[in-house]
């Protein structure tokens, strides 16, 4: 038997008929929460956290009346994974697709719900922080610390792993379990089966996983999460705070009155070859590696400072945000004045027609490792390098049907190759 918490909708004129608004009213404010033990200041939604979980059905239109009511920051919503074609003034970020929502301002988000399996809400228009990144505090497996997740005796689970965090990805292991991937940030896979690699999850990403239960209940077994520590630490040539722990543990509970077992020991000599190569993966559907191309862009990208502050450069431009959201300049322009990259400012532009296959090649001139996230699209995954392995000097062994998702880590002082077919003009 599988057990899912994703519900699947009927497709066609049955898909038409089932359809239905959902309607939603929120509040953004802070509240004071303890997710971790020690209580803070948080973003909630309508005086809660953690903030409340969306049930929709493919097909639906999710239509949410947002007030910002966080009183000291502007916000928007962004619905991550969900490409908003044809709608992308709902796309949620400030200053590219909307205003920001100034405190004490309302805005009606109608999002339509596609096939999907693992998406998620950003609610947020934050300032950098000053200095280095900052460091996470806890880890929380569904918002909780310790974290206990009942289980029945042989079945098969579908589990939908999302990492929401704000810095560092993730490695994740179940004790004495094997892992099956089926799915990359939406997409279906052809199932691979994970030992003896690990799992690494950027943020950003998700993964969908098959796991079957054992049939004996006599034991717990422990989930491991580990924060990665070179991502933190060691590329960022700082040293860990005294008594920092960069790792998390949640319960697999087959047996309430059974103990509860202390986290597997983990043996990383190789990143590399220690956790699972995701662009190595293939698309249930067998896309082609979609071709010609129209337009090659080269981002070589840069660490950089602006006002103190850490930021990254492309092509040594750094964004500045527009007066006006990019996406409301194209609207309101000219059509012929529109395809002028000097329009936009310095946003560091790039304009394509409807319909044109776009190849992006990103040199990563970093010492640490990056996830970047594409809005509006999924993109192919010709090629990355491993862990120092150079920036762009042609393709190496192209698939012939490359991995698909909408979020990438590139690899320190590496690069990737990838591509799309620029469908959603309003991105």
């Amino acid at each position: 038997m599988i057990r899912t918490l994703t519900t699947l909708g009927l497709y066609g004129f049955v898909q038409q008929a089932l359809s239905k608004n959902v309607y939603l009213d929120w509040n953004i404010t802070w509240v004071t929460a303890a997710p971790d033990g020690y209580a803070r200041p948080v973003i909630g939604i309508n005086g809660h956290w953690p903030c409340p979980q969306i049930d929709v059905d493919v097909g639906d239109n999710l239509i949410v009346d947002v007030y910002n009511g966080l009183g000291n920051e502007s916000t928007g919503i962004h619905w991550h994974g969900l490409h908003q074609n044809y709608n992308g003034y709902m796309d949620g970020v400030p200053g590219v697709t909307q205003c920001e929502l100034h405190p004490n301002q309302r805005m009606r988000y109608v999002v339509p719900i596609p096939v999907l399996l693992d998406e998620f809400i950003v609610p947020g228009d934050h300032a950098p922080y000053g200095g280095l990144e900052p460091l996470p505090d806890a880890i929380l497996f569904n918002d909780m610390h310790n974290t206990k997740i009942s289980v029945k005796p042989g079945t098969t689970y579908l589990i939908h792993v999302v990492c929401m965090g704000n810095f560092p990805g993730h490695a994740l292991v179940i004790d004495d379990h094997d892992m099956t991937i089926v799915g990359m940030d939406g997409i279906a896979v052809e199932p691979h089966f994970l030992p003896p690699q690990y799992l690494r999850v950027a943020v950003g990403q998700r993964v969908d996983i098959l796991l079957t239960t054992k049939n004996d209940t006599s034991k717990n077994y422990a989930i491991w999460d580990g924060l990665d520590i070179d991502e933190m630490f060691v590329q960022e040539g700082r040293s860990p705070p005294p008594g920092y722990n960069p790792n998390g543990t949640a319960w697999l509970m087959y047996n309430e009155d059974a103990p509860l077992p202390p986290p597997p020991i983990i043996h990383v000599n190789n990143a590399s070859l220690d956790f699972l190569d995701d662009v190595t993966l293939t698309p249930i559907d067998n896309l082609p590696l979609i071709d010609p191309i129209q337009h090659q862009f080269i981002f070589d990208v840069y660490p950089t400072t602006v006002d103190g502050k850490p930021a990254y450069s492309i092509n040594n431009m750094t964004y500045n945000a527009p007066d006006s959201p990019t996406l409301y300049t194209a609207i309101y322009s000219d059509p012929d004045a529109c395809l002028d990259p000097d329009l936009y400012g310095d946003v560091n532009p790039f304009v394509v027609n409807y319909g044109d296959v776009v190849e992006i090649v990103l040199n990563n001139h970093h010492d640490n490792l990056h996830p970047w996230h594409l809005h509006g699209h999924d993109f192919q995954v010709l090629q990355r390098t491993y862990p120092y392995g150079g920036f762009f000097d042609g393709y190496r062994n192209v698939s012939a049907t490359p991995m698909r998702r909408d979020t990438l880590m590139v690899e320190p002082m590496g690069h990737f190759v990838i591509r799309f077919r620029a469908m959603n003009p309003d991105k």
